[in-house]
């Protein structure tokens, strides 16, 4: 069955990040399954011929390396992890290179860290590559670098939904599919009989994250409640996210059918700028500010700035520049900015209003702590 709302997101989507998780690109026994890799080759190569361009997030380099070291459980010691990823890797990109190749086209690979997100000048080196490879008619494989050195692989991405809402908001896609084990996402235990499938979710709020229920296995970190936090990133940067069964044979055909499959996340108002996405996900925070009530309705409701009368506690080192968390009273995140002064200076101003910041400092570079030209409301 078709859908209006989804034919029209799936006509406007030129540009669409397939994500793809182990528990699709393998087999029970860990197995890499070619035949699998094949068919989404196929897929995104037909989707391709349709004047589209597709960023494919893949997961699956620990399994195929699994395999290929004949490990019957997933390492948990950190140096075993890499080498296995490191083995695995060189699997998984040849698997599709080669499949691609059949039809006419070619993989590229990107292997990223968190750090590869956080740093500006980075961030922009990955879009201005990812657009280079989409223009040579390349097809990006992106997958969470987990073969450098220990203390770049302490600041992960999590999992790789994560990382593929960030490349989304990177490249500001209007479209994520995210290719899991299940259909989507029910509102109880997929596999209890009366759960059903929820076509399409307007708002995600908590009643929708209380439908969360994942188990543990041995070869995946991912799972539904990391998907639905993916579609939160994704739909507050103002894309759609569809979240589908992976083992339909042409999944992918039939979403930009506009056919009613999976889970439809509608996007949550206007498009954000790439600057604000930035800010908003893909920097890591430095520090916390707490802000007052009247702080909170004036960034939330009125999209103004934050001023130092506003805030009324600090927490963690940082340094002017820096992006920081803004919470309210109760601990919750409201917004992420670029903080006009250091920790140092704002637990001097804090509470104070902006033309009495001179006198107690010295000097007043700015009246605003944080512009809201340089903030994201969450």
């Amino acid at each position: 069955m078709t859908d209006l709302v989804r034919q029209e997101i799936a006509t406007a989507a030129e540009l669409i990040v397939v994500k793809v998780g182990t528990r699709v690109l393998t087999h029970e026994n860990g197995v890499l399954n070619e035949i699998r890799i094949s068919q989404l080759a196929e897929q995104i190569s037909n989707v391709e011929g349709t004047g589209r361009r597709v960023v494919l997030v893949s997961s699956g380099a620990v399994g195929a390396g699994m395999n290929g070291l004949g490990l019957a459980r997933r390492p948990t010691d950190l140096a075993q992890l890499q080498a296995v990823a490191a083995v695995g890797q060189t699997k998984l990109i040849e698997a599709y290179d080669r499949t691609f190749r059949r039809h006419g086209r070619h993989a590229a690979q990107l292997l990223l860290t968190a750090d590869d997100l956080d740093d500006r000048t980075r961030y922009l080196n990955v879009r201005n590559t990812l657009l280079s490879v989409l223009r040579f008619g390349a097809i990006p494989v992106i997958n969470e670098n987990d073969t450098v050195a220990v203390d770049e692989l302490m600041t992960t991405f999590g999992d790789n939904d994560r990382l593929a809402a960030l490349v989304t908001n990177l490249l500001r896609a209007p479209l994520l599919v995210i290719l899991s084990d299940v259909d989507g996402l029910y509102d109880g235990d997929p596999r209890a009989v009366g759960s059903t499938l929820i076509s399409t979710v307007v708002n995600l709020d908590d009643s929708i994250l209380s439908y969360v229920r994942d188990g543990a296995t041995g070869r995946s970190k991912g799972g539904m409640a990391s998907k639905l936090e993916a579609a939160r990133m994704v739909t507050a940067g103002g894309e759609n996210v569809v979240i589908a069964s992976g083992h339909r044979p042409a999944v992918l055909c039939e979403i930009l059918a506009g056919r009613t499959v999976g889970t439809l996340f509608l996007a949550q108002g206007k498009s954000v700028s790439p600057w604000k996405r930035w800010i908003g996900f893909s920097a890591q925070p430095r520090g916390r500010l707490t802000v007052d009530a009247g702080a909170c309705h004036a960034i939330v409701s009125q999209g103004r700035s934050l001023l130092a009368i506003g805030i009324a506690a600090t927490d963690g080192e940082f340094a002017k520049g820096d992006v920081v968390v803004i919470c309210d009273s109760a601990g919750n995140e409201i917004a992420r900015g670029l903080t006009n002064y250091p920790v140092s200076e704002i637990q001097r101003i804090k509470g104070l209003k902006s033309d009495r910041i001179s006198t107690v400092l010295g000097h007043c570079p700015y009246d605003e702590v944080i512009h809201r030209d340089n903030l994201a409301v969450l």
